[in-house]
C-alpha cells in the first residue's frame, strides 16, 4: 500500500490560509461555536427547506377506446424497509398523454436524510371522474407505469428538472415490458425559504449561578412542535463572566421555525463544562413579537419554572432585542442549482486498540451474515447521503495508524493499495477496499489525525486554486483518543480557511473528550500553537454509542449542520450562486 496522495499535482500551499481572520469573524453568516453537543443531545434536526414538485408527462400510454387516457398522480414516501405511505395525488386531466398538472406537492426538503420517493401514474376511470381525488380506489382505476427517484437526484440538477421513465411495477419480466411514457418532475424552493431575520439579543441583570464567578450565559431558540415538545433550531456563543451580555447576530430562516407567528422559547443558560448548564430564565415570543420589542424599544422580564404545576417566577433579568432585520439570503439549493457540489473522502482507523478484525470482538470484524460493523455502518449512513451531491461518486479513501507490507507505520495510506492515487468508485469501492485492507496491512498505532486531515486540506486548497465549484466532506472513522491533539488542532484551523468540513464518528467504548473539543462545543474555537484562531467551525463529532438507540440517528447528528457550515464559507468568501 502506497503513501497517502493528494490526487492532484502539487501539494503546495495545502493548507494556507485566506483572508484574515478579524474579517472572516465578523463576517456575515458566520456560525455560533456554542454547545454542538447540548442541542444534538436535545433533538435537533438541522436546518430545511421547503420544496415545491410540479408534474407533468408525455406519450402516455392511451388505455381507453373512445377517448385518450384522464391522468393522474400518486406520491408515496418509500422508507429503509420499503414499505411505502401515499403522501400526495394530484388531480385528474382529462382526455391527455401528456398531461401537466396544476396542484402542487409541497414538501420538507432535508438535507440530513434519504428522501425517496415512488411516483405511480393513473388513467381515472369516466364512472369516477365526478368523485374527489382522495376518494378514489387506486385499485379500480387503470395503472399507466411507475418510476422512482431520490429528492436529491432533483433538487442537484441545474435545472431542478428530471425527466423519468416510467415502468410496469417491480415483478414485471423485461419481456412483457411496453412503453409507458415519461413522468417529468421540477422542484421549486420556497421563497419563505429563502428569508432569513438577524437578531441581535441582550440581556439585562442576569442572575449569577457561579459561586466565584458571574454567569456565562448562552441563549437557545426552540421552536414548539405539535406535540408541545421545544426543538432548538439556533443558539448563541457562550460569554464568559458577564451578567449583562450582548451577543453576536442570531440568522433565523422564516421556513426554519415555520412562520413569523410561530411561538418560540428563548432560554438562558449558564453554560458548564460537565454539559449540565443551569436555566437562568426564558420567555416565548414569535418573531413578530421580537420585531415589536425591537422597534418599540422595551424589553420583557425572563421567568423561571417554579415546582408548582405551570407556575413560573418572574425575573428581574430581562432580553432585549437590539437588532431585527429581514433579508433574502442564497440558500443551499441555490449553490447546488448553479453548479456547486459536495465531495465525500473518508479516512478509517486500523490501530490495533481496534482488536484483530479476524476475531468477532473486534471492531473491525467482517461478520459473514453480511451484518455491518460499526465503521462499515458509519461508511453506509453518511455516505448514501453524500453520494447525490458528487457527479462522478469517485472517492478518495485512507487508512491510518497501521503497518502496510513490507512497509512502517503509516498515518496516511490509500485504501486502494495504490502508491498513485487515493480515489475509489463509488460506496461500494470504499467498502471493498476497506475490507481488502484489512487483509493487508498490520494494525499498529498511535492514532493520529493529522496526516490526513492535511491530505484532504490539500485537495481542497488545489481544487479552489482551479476554481472548481467543489466543497469536501471528510469522514474520520476513529476508535481512540488521538495523540497529536495540537497537531490536529494546528491543521484544522489551517484548514477553516478551506471548502473542507470534517466529519467525526467515534466508535467503541473510548473516552472521546478530546474529540469534543475539536467540535468547538464549549463555545471556544479551535487555537493554532502559534495562536492563530480557526475561522469558523469545521467539525462535526458523534459518538456512535451516543446516538445509536436514540431518536436522532448518527446521519442526521452529523450532517445536521453541515448546510451551514457550508453557506457560512460561501459567505465568508462572497462566492454567489451564480447560474451556469
Amino acid at each position: 500500500m502506497g503513501n497517502c496522495c493528494s490526487d492532484v499535482s502539487s501539494g503546495a500551499g495545502a493548507i494556507a490560509g485566506v483572508g484574515g481572520t478579524a474579517a472572516i469573524s465578523s463576517a456575515r453568516g458566520t456560525t455560533n461555536d456554542a454547545v454542538d453537543y447540548y442541542l444534538k443531545s436535545r433533538g435537533f434536526n438541522g436546518l430545511f427547506s421547503h420544496i415545491e414538485l410540479s408534474f407533468s408527462a408525455s406519450n402516455l400510454r392511451d388505455r381507453d377506446v373512445l377517448s385518450k387516457s384522464d391522468p393522474m398522480v400518486v406520491v408515496y414516501r418509500k422508507e429503509k424497509d420499503e414499505t411505502l405511505s401515499e403522501v400526495y395525488r394530484s388531480e385528474v386531466v382529462l382526455n391527455s398523454l401528456a398531461p401537466k398538472w396544476i396542484k402542487k406537492f409541497t414538501l420538507a426538503y432535508h438535507f440530513e436524510t434519504v428522501q425517496t420517493f415512488l411516483f405511480r401514474v393513473y388513467d381515472v376511470d369516466t364512472q369516477y371522474q365526478n368523485s374527489k381525488e382522495e376518494m378514489l380506489k387506486l385499485d379500480q382505476q387503470q395503472f399507466l407505469g411507475e418510476a422512482t427517484c431520490v429528492l436529491s437526484e432533483i433538487i442537484t440538477k441545474s435545472t431542478k428538472t428530471i425527466t423519468l421513465e416510467l415502468k410496469r411495477k417491480e415483478g414485471v419480466t423485461a419481456q412483457t415490458q411496453h412503453h409507458h411514457g415519461k413522468l417529468i418532475i421540477h422542484a421549486e424552493e420556497s421563497l419563505a425559504s429563502k428569508v432569513t431575520t438577524e437578531i441581535v439579543f441582550r440581556c439585562s441583570s442576569l442572575e449569577s449561578k457561579d459561586l466565584f464567578s458571574k454567569s456565562d450565559p448562552f441563549l437557545v431558540v426552540s421552536k414548539i412542535v405539535e406535540q408541545g415538545t421545544p426543538i432548538p433550531v439556533s443558539k448563541t456563543e457562550v460569554l464568559k463572566n458577564n451578567l449583562n451580555p450582548i451577543w453576536k447576530p442570531l440568522f433565523l430562516s422564516v421556513q426554519q421555525v415555520g412562520s413569523k407567528d410561530s411561538p418560540l422559547i428563548i432560554e438562558c443558560s449558564d453554560f458548564n463544562s460537565n454539559g449540565k448548564h443551569s436555566l437562568i430564565g426564558k420567555v416565548q415570543k414569535s418573531l413578530s413579537d421580537l420585531e415589536k420589542l425591537h422597534l418599540a424599544g422595551q424589553g420583557i422580564n425572563l421567568s423561571l419554572p417554579t415546582t408548582g404545576a405551570g407556575q413560573s417566577k418572574v425575573l428581574k433579568s430581562q432580553l432585549f432585542v437590539e437588532k431585527f432585520t429581514e433579508t433574502v439570503q442564497h440558500t443551499f439549493l441555490e449553490y447546488l442549482a448553479s453548479g456547486f457540489e459536495l465531495s465525500f473522502m473518508v479516512a478509517i482507523d486500523f490501530t490495533a486498540s481496534n482488536g484483530n478484525p479476524r476475531l468477532p470482538d473486534s471492531l473491525h470484524y467482517i461478520d459473514p451474515s453480511g451484518h455491518l460493523n460499526a465503521y462499515q455502518r458509519a461508511i453506509v449512513d453518511v455516505g448514501e447521503v453524500l453520494q447525490f451531491y458528487d457527479s462522478d461518486k469517485r472517492f478518495p479513501a485512507w487508512g491510518f495508524g497501521a503497518r502496510p507490507i513490507d512497509s512502517p507505520v503509516s498515518h496516511c495510506f490509500n485504501l486502494n493499495g495504490s502508491s498513485s492515487y487515493s480515489e475509489v468508485d463509488g460506496i461500494q469501492g470504499i467498502m471493498t477496499s476497506y475490507t481488502s485492507a484489512l487483509f493487508n496491512v498490520s494494525l499498529a498505532g498511535p492514532t493520529l489525525f493529522g496526516p490526513v486531515i492535511n491530505s484532504a486540506a490539500m485537495i481542497a486548497s488545489q481544487s479552489l486554486a482551479q476554481g472548481s465549484r467543489r466543497y469536501y466532506v471528510l469522514l474520520i472513522i476513529t476508535d481512540g483518543v488521538i495523540t497529536d491533539l495540537q497537531e490536529t488542532k494546528d491543521a484544522l484551523v489551517s484548514a477553516s480557511d478551506l471548502p473542507l468540513s470534517i466529519l467525526i464518528v467515534g466508535v467503541g467504548g473510548a473516552d472521546f473528550k478530546e474529540m469534543e473539543i475539536l467540535d468547538a462545543d464549549r463555545g471556544e474555537r479551535l487555537e493554532s500553537s502559534s495562536g492563530r484562531v480557526a475561522s469558523r467551525d469545521i467539525v462535526q463529532f458523534v459518538a456512535l454509542r451516543d446516538v445509536q438507540h436514540g431518536e436522532v440517528s448518527v446521519v442526521q447528528a452529523l450532517l445536521a449542520e453541515l448546510p451551514s457550515q457550508f453557506l457560512t464559507y460561501m459567505r465568508i468568501r462572497n462566492m454567489k450562486p451564480v447560474p451556469l
